[in-house]
């Protein structure tokens, strides 16, 4: 008779670290078991989940939300496989290096857990069965009217439900921040959660803008500026100047466990930017941020990617959100993909300065709206007019919903505009392959 083997599990992601709204993290865990995985839908905020089957020990499940990362390595021991979970690959390395088991460890054998599935490992030995993936996001597409003004208010009420879910949870005293460029995304934000504050009686003065002015200049400092002289509210802007030689981008390759040029540029700055507010205000804890938003109202540039076509975009589910989708070739098992890979760039300056980083562009009730928006019959196989939807969306919506004005500017990253071009060359003009050799470089 062969004996059963026994799989051990260390998950290295605490309890704590969750951030649900609605749920206990108990409850939150017996929905991932469900075999109905659009029960996750039910949990609502940031998650980064495992629970174990109880009644069949070797069925591991995992979920996480958009907004963050989680990882997983499977070892060898004698009596079975070692299940290890964290949120960073070098957490997971140090892991097994504590178990016996660093010898087994290679950065290209982590898994990340893909966004809006829930992964199921079968914990059996070896050789290890490949994880099966069911989707517990799947929201319907293209279903809206081409009515920018119905599609806007859509957008901008889900927007405020996640707003007013987030402010339920943050204690009363604490004050907020938003991680601002004046940019449409962080605008729409900022102008929500104003508008959230009042309608529900709390005082916006706990509310901060803070906008990146890398030596003092870039053009996000002055749109910043323009736009809260022109919505009347000035008395929230707060720059924060840090120099050039602080822009380390090997430091955010090492911080964030990746290579992408513009995931590194972007998380080069925002390291920058939460030092700075961290080094102002040492006991500061919530921050909010436009990320996402670009994904969600498909706002890229096409034609800087040559294995993207306006057909492409338009027409596969939650592309920038997911990739090409985990059943695809060029989806990475390491890495995910899209945004579901991306979320790093944010996720891991904030932990590593101690905030807690909210967006609602990262939540199913937004994306869902976005998704349903009928972007090819909107477009009209126009890049332009594609282009143009998010800033006619969120102008309209913010003015239905909250009655505000929003302005819009044109589209700049936010590593663009926190610095001249000047100084962005001087410090991100760089090979792309010095990023993924200094990662492995950190793995020898």
């Amino acid at each position: 008779m062969q004996r059963q083997t026994l799989a051990r599990v260390l998950n290295l992601v605490s309890d704590e670290d969750q951030q649900i709204l609605n749920l206990s993290v108990a409850d939150a865990r017996r929905l991932l078991l469900s075999h109905d995985p659009r029960e996750v839908l039910r949990i609502q905020g940031s998650f980064a989940l495992l629970a174990r089957d109880a009644g069949n020990p070797q069925r591991v499940c995992l979920a996480r939300s958009l907004d963050r990362p989680l990882r997983y390595f499977l070892a060898k021991e004698s009596d079975g496989p070692l299940l290890v979970v964290a949120d960073r690959i070098d957490t997971l390395r140090d892991a097994l290096e504590r178990e016996g088991h660093g010898d087994q460890f290679h950065p290209s054998y982590t898994r990340m857990v893909p966004a809006h599935h829930v992964t199921e490992i079968q914990l059996v030995g070896c050789p290890d069965p490949n994880p099966a993936y069911r989707r517990f996001f799947d929201p319907p597409r293209g279903v809206l009217p081409p009515d920018l003004d119905a599609i806007g208010e859509a957008y901008v009420r889900a927007l405020c439900e996640e707003v007013r879910l987030w402010l339920a949870a943050v204690p009363e005293r604490e004050p907020l921040g938003v991680l601002f460029s004046g940019g449409i995304d962080s605008g729409a934000l900022f102008l929500c959660l104003y508008h959230e504050l009042l309608a529900s009686g709390r005082s916006p003065a706990r509310l901060k803008a803070f906008t990146l002015a890398v030596d003092g200049a870039g053009d996000d400092l002055e749109q910043a500026r323009e736009f809260l002289q022109r919505t009347g509210l000035p008395m929230f802007g707060e720059a924060v100047e840090v120099t050039s030689a602080g822009l380390d981008p090997f430091a955010a390759v090492a911080a964030i466990e990746d290579y992408k040029p513009l995931d590194v540029e972007c998380a080069a700055m925002s390291l920058a930017l939460l030092q700075g507010i961290r080094e102002r205000y040492p006991s500061w804890r919530f921050l909010a941020d436009g990320d996402g938003g670009d994904e969600n109202l498909k706002d890229y540039p096409i034609e800087e990617n040559p294995e993207l076509t306006l057909r492409s975009v338009v027409n596969n589910r939650m592309l920038y959100q997911e990739g090409w989708g985990v059943e695809a070739i060029k989806h990475s098992l390491t890495y995910s993909g899209g945004l579901s890979r991306g979320c790093v760039r944010g996720y891991a300056p904030a932990k590593r300065h101690g905030f807690s980083l909210f967006s609602p562009y990262h939540r199913p009730r937004v994306i869902a709206v976005a998704e349903a928006i009928p972007f090819a019959e909107l477009a009209q196989g126009s890049h332009e007019a594609l282009y143009r939807l998010k800033g006619e969306v969120l102008s309209r919506g913010v003015r239905r919903v909250t009655g505000l004005d929003l302005p819009v500017f044109p589209k700049r990253r936010f590593q663009h505009g926190a610095a001249t071009r000047e100084t962005f060359r001087s410090r991100f003009g760089i090979h792309p392959g010095r990023y993924r050799s200094h990662l492995l470089s950190l793995y020898p």
